[in-house]
Parts: structure tokens; C-alpha cells; sequence
């Protein structure tokens, strides 16, 4: 079976989406049902705590798909516990320079390739697949840096340069608070950005990915088309809350008659 790394390193698109709500109901339904390629549990904007975290990574592996993990910051301790839960990769926040995406390749890799430290979890059998992961895993182990900062804009090239990251994110809204217009994605400096990194989805050599937050199928069209070939789909939550406020106008249409 091909992998997430694999297909990234080809340029072929993935559609995943973000799991916000730490409710293993919500996640087994997004993995069964959304037709997604991989599900991201988020760990930097959420109340999901680690033990949260690893029963909705055994949830999505169980349903056969990928499950990466966007931890709370470039943390060798957290990015070496979501992988020792079994994700299969991991989104680091912040990524702003090459030093910044050196750390976070070391943080995931064994010697000697990186600094992560060894130990017996679920991604290793419980023990008892402990050589057969240690042997195979740098194969597969994705790393993915968000650019979420006008300086890691600016370093987009130093940073993708790097061995072992596999691909970015695009933080949009960290992107354009950086530059002192939070959420005001139409403002020059902003779109600036944002056309820079759109370029290097076209032209670069690794993957380019953005978050499509807000449900809409044409615009996750055109994504995939500019070259963006890692992009995460709505989220649990707007997911819920957009049918919630369907059911809301049907309702009030209802008391209405």
C-alpha cells in the first residue's frame, strides 16, 4: 500500500479533514463516512488531552486511514508521544526558519537520523512489533511545518530545502496576524504572502498544502488545481454546525406556519 509520504513525495492530492471535538463517536463517523485520506487530530487549539488524542489515532488507524497529529508546538516530548500513539505523522506549528524544521525532523526521527527517543507504545505492538517499527518507520513518518508567520514566508525555500520535511501547511490566520491584520486576508502584505506560498504549490519540489476551513466544494476544487496537493476539508465542528443551522432555519420556518 502506498503511503501518505510516498504520495506526497509524488505530487499526488490527499484530502483529509480536522477533528476538533475529542468525541470518539464524531471521529469514527468523520473516518467512515467523510471519504476522507487522512483525519488530523488537533492539539494545539483544543481541550484534547493525550489520552483523548490516542484513542481517536486507534480509531482512525482502525478504519484505515491516516492519522497525523497537529501537536501544540515544535516539543520533542509531544511530537514523540503522538507518534508513539501510532500517528503516522505530524504537523508542527510555527515552522519559521530552517532551524525550526531541522528541530522538528530531528524530534521525529531515531538515530541517527534525529533525536527522538526510544520506547514501547501502541506504534511499537506494545513490544511485541518493537524492531519491525524501529526498522521501517523512517519510511513512513510525515512531517508536515506549518508556515504560519511572514518569516517563515520568507524562509518558504530554506525550510522546504530541508531533508525529512515532507511537506507545509498554510496558516492563514497566524499568517495574517503576523502582519498585523488578523483575519483580514485581502489586505496587501497579506495576499502577498499568501500568492508566494501559492506559488511554490505550483513550482516547488515538496508538497504544498492549505486548510479549505469553511465547507465548500468549488473552492476545494480550485485548490487542488493551484497545485495544493495536502488539503484538509472543514472540521468536525463546522462540519456539525453547519446542519445544526439548517436545522435551526427549518425550525423556525416550522413555527412560523
Amino acid at each position: 500500500m502506498t503511503t501518505l509520504k510516498e504520495k506526497l513525495r509524488r505530487k499526488q492530492p490527499t484530502i483529509g479533514s480536522w477533528l476538533s471535538l475529542c468525541d470518539p463517536h464524531v471521529c469514527e463517523m468523520m473516518a467512515k463516512q467523510g471519504g476522507f485520506d487522512w483525519l488530523v487530530v488537533d492539539m494545539e487549539h483544543t481541550a484534547t488531552d493525550m489520552s483523548g488524542m490516542a484513542h481517536m489515532i486507534q480509531i482512525i488507524d482502525l478504519c484505515g486511514l491516516d492519522a497525523l497529529v497537529r501537536v501544540g508546538a515544535n516539543d520533542p516530548l509531544l511530537i514523540k508521544r503522538a507518534l508513539d500513539a501510532g500517528a503516522t505523522g505530524v504537523i508542527i506549528p510555527q515552522v519559521n526558519s530552517r532551524e525550526d524544521a531541522l528541530a522538528a525532523v530531528s524530534s521525529a526521527h531515531y538515530p541517527p537520523a534525529g533525536t527522538r527517543g526510544a520506547g514501547l507504545f501502541r506504534a511499537h505492538g506494545y513490544g511485541a512489533d518493537s524492531q519491525a517499527y524501529y526498522a521501517s518507520v523512517a519510511d513512513r513518518t510525515t512531517v508536515i511545518v506549518q508556515i504560519e508567520h511572514h518569516e517563515g514566508v520568507r524562509n518558504v525555500d530554506d525550510i522546504m530545502a530541508v531533508d525529512g520535511v515532507d511537506g507545509f501547511l498554510i496558516g492563514p490566520y497566524d499568517l495574517s496576524a503576523s502582519l498585523g491584520q488578523s483575519g483580514n486576508f485581502d489586505h496587501p502584505d497579506v495576499v502577498a504572502c499568501l500568492d508566494r506560498l501559492a506559488a511554490y504549490a505550483g513550482t516547488g519540489d515538496k508538497a504544498a498544502g492549505v486548510h479549505v476551513v469553511q465547507p465548500d466544494a468549488d473552492l476545494l476544487k480550485r485548490r487542488v488545481g493551484e497545485g495544493f496537493i495536502f488539503v484538509a476539508y472543514g472540521t468536525d465542528v463546522l462540519f456539525l454546525g453547519e446542519r445544526l443551522a439548517v436545522a435551526k432555519r427549518e425550525v423556525a420556518a416550522l413555527a412560523g406556519t
